[in-house]
């Protein structure tokens, strides 16, 4: 008997983005017609999101104490000195790493969403439906610990729910992610570490890399947009000439030298415990590849 339980999985998650974004759509016009009557008729919010599968299990890894333990970890060890390419650290393990520490809390988890393949070639439609989608969650500290924050990263666990993926220094992602308001999206094109916000079909930028990335514009159509991620990057797409030479992790416009020298605390593949310091471009590179496959 044929095993269908990946394809059962697959459509699921693909119905579920679809479902997601529709809802955004709907909520984008509800808010626009909204404005002609009193505040206090916005519609309360959701405490589980729709716009995140499984929320309940992103809350409970987030508050777990494997994930707060490796957050401790991470922010005990010091950052790395030899530069982006430097050598990965191994972080010992400790009884209780969170001792000493100044108590604090993670977030609630929001999404971090990115623009698909086909959006950057071109074969899917300027919609918000076929040009976004939610790659990972992310949640920042409620302080900062030692003069430091951190970002929590989860990634989908294969057939449902969510697991610690990384954590990576500063609060820049959660703080991006977090300015998505009722009827809107908010999203970014990982190459640049461009963040902008989706109104309806109107892109707007958040940041200085994502105003680069418009050539300076305030604003422009989601299709204006797509024409313009699809001159970056269309030719440099998995099997093409500029992947297969082996460039694939360096495309993009240049990125500012705070990305480069963040940090990044890794899961070692192999060990549910084992932690590994490495610089932040590793995590970049994993992603730009991830976002173009």
């Amino acid at each position: 008997m044929r095993d269908t339980s990946g394809t059962r999985t697959s459509n699921k998650r693909a119905v579920s983005r679809f479902s997601r974004l529709s809802i955004v759509i709907s909520l984008s016009a509800s808010a626009l017609l909204s404005v002609v009557g009193p505040a206090h008729a916005a519609p309360t919010k959701d405490p589980l999101p729709a716009d995140i599968p499984d929320y309940q299990a992103a809350l409970n890894a987030v508050k777990s104490t494997d994930v707060r333990n490796a957050v401790c970890r991470f922010l005990r060890s010091p950052l790395p000195t030899g530069g982006a390419g430097g050598q990965v650290e191994t972080i010992p393990e400790t009884a209780e790493p969170c001792q000493g520490l100044p108590v604090f809390t993670i977030k609630d988890p929001v999404a971090l969403n990115e623009i698909t393949p086909g959006f950057v070639a071109g074969t899917a439609r300027p919609l918000p439906t076929e040009a976004i989608k939610l790659a990972q969650l992310v949640s920042s500290l409620s302080i900062t610990v030692n003069g430091r924050n951190a970002t929590v990263m989860l990634a989908p666990t294969q057939g449902g729910g969510w697991h610690l993926a990384a954590v990576r220094d500063g609060d820049s992602d959660a703080a991006y992610a977090s300015k998505a308001t009722l009827g809107t999206l908010v999203f970014v094109e990982p190459q640049i570490r461009g963040w902008y916000q989706l109104k309806l079909t109107t892109v707007e930028p958040l940041n200085d890399q994502a105003r680069q990335g418009l050539g300076g514009q305030a604003s422009v159509s989601l299709s204006d947009y797509q024409k313009l991620v699809k001159a970056r990057y269309a030719d440099k797409l998995p099997g093409s000439e500029y992947d297969t030479n082996g460039y694939s992790s360096g495309y993009g416009l240049q990125r500012k030298a705070d990305d480069a020298s963040s940090s990044t605390l890794l899961l070692a593949s192999g060990s549910g415990t084992a932690l590994a310091l490495a610089g932040g471009a590793a995590l970049l590179r994993r992603r730009r590849r991830a976002s173009t496959r």
